[in-house]
């Protein structure tokens, strides 16, 4: 999360490789190291401020685990966001991503 939080792809980068595949909705799943910081990038662009709060993990075993997760700051000209997160992520043997699926519980925040 310190990394997430940095708003810095280039502290993401250790996290991913060709194989990773992410979901963050509203935007279509997107698979590659590349394109995935091209993606967090722009999510990135789009905030005056953000911010990731664990609450839980809960380890569902074969190295995946479920995150509670609370995300708040400011949008560019949209003001304050708050929106709860559950993320599913499955990391590799080397401690890669391999997989990442957000679900969020107010999707009119994107709209």
């Amino acid at each position: 999360m310190k990394d997430l939080n940095s708003l810095n792809t280039e502290h993401l980068e250790k996290w991913f490789t060709d194989e990773s595949t992410i979901w963050i909705p509203p935007m279509k799943e997107v698979s590659g190291k590349s394109r995935i910081l091209a993606l967090f990038r722009a999510i990135f662009k789009r905030y005056e401020k953000l911010e990731w709060h664990v609450s839980e993990i809960f380890n569902l075993g074969n190295n995946r685990y479920f995150y509670q997760t609370r995300s708040s700051g400011n949008r560019l000209g949209k003001g304050s966001y708050q929106n709860e997160i559950c993320t599913v992520i499955q990391f590799s043997e080397k401690g890669k991503i391999l997989y990442l699926s957000d679900y969020f519980k107010d999707t009119n925040a994107f709209n």
